[in-house]
C-alpha cells in the first residue's frame, strides 16, 4: 500500500465502521452511504474503488452496481482520481 492510500483511508469516516456496514446487502447500502456522504476523503476512496475494479461493497458512496454502470460508461479512464475532481471543480465554479 501506498503512502497515499495509506494517508486517505486514516482520514475516512468509515475508519471506525464495522466492515460488514460498508459490505452491506441493498436494504443497508443507504446507511452505508450516508457514512460516505460526510467523508471528507470520498472522491480519493471512490477513485480507488474504480481505479481497481473493486467489485464489492459501498466505496465513496457508491454501490458497487452503480460503479459497475460508471465503468461501462467510461472505460478507458486512466485514473479516475483526475476525472473525479475536474467533476469537483467544474461543480464548485457553477455553484459559484
Amino acid at each position: 500500500m501506498t503512502s497515499t492510500k495509506a494517508d486517505w483511508r486514516e482520514n475516512s469516516a468509515c475508519g471506525s465502521s464495522d466492515a460488514d456496514d460498508l459490505f452491506a446487502d441493498s436494504p443497508r447500502q443507504k446507511q452505508a452511504k450516508a457514512v460516505c456522504a460526510r467523508c471528507p476523503v470520498r472522491t480519493e476512496c471512490l477513485a480507488e474503488a474504480l481505479d481497481e475494479r473493486i467489485e464489492f461493497g459501498v466505496w465513496g458512496g457508491m454501490t458497487e452496481r452503480e460503479r459497475g454502470a460508471l465503468l461501462q460508461r467510461r472505460p478507458n479512464v486512466a485514473s479516475w482520481l483526475s476525472v473525479l475532481e475536474a467533476a469537483r471543480s467544474s461543480m464548485a465554479s457553477r455553484s459559484s
